[in-house]
């Protein structure tokens, strides 16, 4: 799933091609966009806000998108074949004389008067990659519900914007903590670190192709994925369950002698999954 991190580089990719050109192709494939037209219009920024996406053009206007599980943005130079999915699976296509970017997948799309960004975006908390950041204000909102599971606390993106399904278990491995323990338990001095080592985290790698957050050379990740495989630090073996609110429930990887706090139990609503001939999410 595309974190904070991968939006950025995203954005980055998309601002280098289209920023400061002119639109000579424009097609929104979703129906209540189908007959909007961008073209003669110049790309002024693409904005990364969080895990969205603004690409702000002339005229007042922006291109609101997210790419959630599985969208993604893709940039292709004329003549080349575009190769990131069939067609059915386009939903956008923005065309400049140099650059074609092409949105495969994408679960949100629309088009917003630039003014009306907040509507999108808003509700967002502090942006670990945006010019936003406030590391007192995305602690106090962590803390503001003191009862509710640290991993959980970690994805709401209310809180503070950027982290997703693997920074929310390498962070909870990093503090010491199961993404079950509930966020007001979390120790005061662990808990003050945790805004700054969410940031230097997506700050690291905002500009690597391939995401870690071990700083080897060996595994990148501590747990996400690595279940049943043994801990990088005790050799424990490393266990995987879902945790969520039953409607959007993600892989949760953590050690459970590495990591203090509550688990679920097997059989649970969130409960232990089984291994089987694949594991890795």
């Amino acid at each position: 799933m595309p974190e904070g991190d991968t939006v950025w580089q995203t954005a980055r990719r998309l601002h280098g091609a289209l920023a400061g050109s002119v639109l000579i192709r424009s097609d929104l494939r979703v129906p209540k966009y189908a007959t909007a037209d961008l073209t003669g219009r110049t790309v002024l920024d693409v904005t990364p806000r969080g895990k969205h996406l603004l690409t702000r053009v002339e005229g007042g206007l922006t291109l609101h998108s997210h790419l959630r599980m599985e969208g993604a943005w893709k940039v292709y130079a004329p003549g080349l074949r575009w190769t990131g999915g069939p067609a059915h699976q386009i939903r956008a296509v923005l065309g400049t004389a140099e650059h074609t970017a092409v949105g495969y997948r994408l679960p949100v799309l629309e088009l917003l008067r630039t003014t009306d960004e907040h509507r999108a975006v808003g509700h967002l908390g502090p942006d670990l990659l945006g010019p936003d950041w406030d590391p007192g204000k995305a602690l106090a909102n962590l803390l503001a519900d003191p009862a509710r599971p640290l991993g959980e606390a970690l994805l709401d993106q209310r809180n503070l914007a950027g982290i997703g399904n693997v920074y929310k278990s390498e962070l909870c491995f990093l503090l010491g903590a199961t993404p079950w323990l509930p966020v007001g338990a979390l120790p005061t001095e662990r808990a003050a670190v945790l805004p700054g080592l969410a940031k230097k985290l997506l700050e690291a790698n905002r500009d690597r192709p391939v995401r870690s957050t071990t700083g080897l050379r060996g595994p990148d990740l501590f747990v996400y994925g690595r279940a049943p495989r043994p801990c990088l630090r005790c050799r424990t073996q490393v266990r995987v369950a879902d945790q969520g609110d039953g409607s959007r429930e993600r892989p949760t990887y953590w050690c459970p002698t590495c990591q203090t706090g509550p688990a679920p139990a097997p059989g649970s609503a969130s409960g232990v999954r089984r291994f089987r001939s694949r594991t890795n999410n």
